[in-house]
């Protein structure tokens, strides 16, 4: 880790020397000159001026950035070498700006996830990975939680990806849509080169510089990966020792509760008020006493009967429903995606040797972007504000036709469905 050294303050303390005798003094304008020299500030560090790559915006960032590396601290020698000959990758500059035309149902995502291949996979690495049970112990994680990420984030560290992380970033940095994010990304890239620890042809990863086994961005490398295995290297590439123990410290630092479990597979009463989706968390018998019961007819756990649990209609109200426990939120400070917790969540359940859902997943017809946008300017239109209208059905957009399904006397479960975009199309046009 980069050391700041702050410059010391000297303090000069006692009697004030006396005034030399005329003879003796120093000329006016010869002083002048002195304390002009004195403050002329030292010379700018000496960096090379980056190479032009051709691409006119790329360059006028390049040249722009180098300003702000060397103020965090990145040593004009390192700068120079990375910067020099760098272009931008068009096939991360096409991946950054790509939305999906059709967005693939939850449903889809979900079985692909969890799969038999990873099941059996998951099963046998958690019980042969070097070091997995002092992992578990130290960090509290559970092993199968760690199967879930490893093999969401790399397919058991086979999918790592292989581009250049300083050109990835540099790339989206100069595009702008996300120029301080990626700024901050490359800084911390140039750091970790800087430190010694590894050159930059082991610093590859996927289009948005997401590295290793356990994927992590730079700023999380530094911050939280671990060496585990104690060959004096954070390696998350290569061991997966330290790819997993660095998982579990960043769920471990994102909170998550030891003892407890991560979800719940739920079913709701007949005239459920669907409503209290994705708002209120309350502790299981709170939901009990809404008609809200355990699908597989089981009892909670000491642990988990403590712990505040919000319900969620992935699928809507004709799918599986599942109260979210803590846990769950700390798989979402890896990936802030519903469709992601669950997907490492059912996968570590199943590798634990828990049976499929009780429900299953409904058939879901993919929505276009088109079907997207359009049901968000249709619900702005009619006074629910989705916040926005980018075809990115989130949190936003999931109350807001949650309020609209309840003031039309719809089953509230903010489960956009091609009916859904129907409906609110023919009401904005009628309006």
């Amino acid at each position: 880790m980069r050391r700041r050294v702050l410059p010391a303050l000297l303090a000069l303390a006692g009697c004030a020397s006396p005034v030399p005798p005329p003879s003796l003094a120093v000329p006016v304008a010869t002083a002048a000159v002195a304390a002009a020299e004195m403050a002329v500030p030292a010379a700018a560090p000496s960096v090379a001026p980056p190479t032009a790559s051709g691409d006119m915006i790329f360059d006028a960032w390049a040249s722009e950035f180098q300003g702000r590396a060397l103020a965090a601290g990145i040593r004009p020698e390192v700068l120079s070498r990375e910067m020099a000959g760098l272009t931008p990758d068009p096939r991360v500059a096409g991946l950054d700006s790509r939305q999906p035309e059709f967005s693939k149902p939850i449903s889809e995502y979900l079985k692909g996830v969890v799969t038999a291949d990873r099941i059996t996979i998951g099963a046998r690495r958690a019980a042969d990975t070097p070091m997995i049970g002092d992992i578990e112990q130290r960090f509290g994680v559970p092993k199968q939680i760690l199967m879930g990420v490893w093999a969401m984030e790399s397919g058991f560290g086979a999918i790592q990806g292989d581009l250049d992380t300083v050109r990835s970033l540099a790339t989206l940095a100069a595009q702008g849509r996300r120029r301080p994010w990626a700024e901050g990304e490359l800084i911390a890239t140039l750091q970790i080169i800087q430190s010694g620890e590894f050159t930059r042809s082991r610093l590859r990863g996927s289009w948005a510089g997401a590295m290793g086994q356990t994927q992590f961005i730079p700023t999380t490398f530094l911050s939280t990966a671990v060496d585990e295995d104690g060959d004096g290297k954070r390696d998350i590439w290569g061991s997966s020792t330290d790819a997993l123990a660095s998982a579990a410290n960043l769920l471990a630092k994102a909170g998550w509760v030891r003892g407890q479990g991560w979800a719940r597979e739920v079913t709701a009463p007949a005239g459920f008020d669907f409503g209290l989706t994705e708002s209120v968390s309350e502790l299981p018998a709170w939901w009990a006493a809404k008609g809200v019961r355990p699908a597989d007819g089981k009892p909670w756990s000491a642990a988990d009967a403590t712990a505040k649990a919000q319900l969620i209609a992935p699928t809507g109200a004709n799918g599986p429903l599942f109260l979210l426990l803590p846990n769950h939120f700390a798989i979402r400070k890896y990936n802030n995606s519903i469709a992601y917790a669950l997907g490492v969540g059912l996968l570590a359940d199943r590798v634990a040797g828990a049976s499929p859902l009780v429900k299953a997943w409904p058939l879901e017809t993919p929505l276009s972007l088109v079907d997207r946008m359009t049901a968000q300017r249709a619900l702005t239109a009619l006074g629910f504000n989705p916040g926005g209208s980018d075809g990115v059905v989130g949190m936003g957009t999931r109350k807001a036709l949650r309020e609209w399904q309840k003031a039309r006397g719809i089953t509230a479960d903010g489960y956009l469905s091609s009916d859904m975009v129907r409906r609110l199309k023919a009401e904005a046009d009628a309006a």
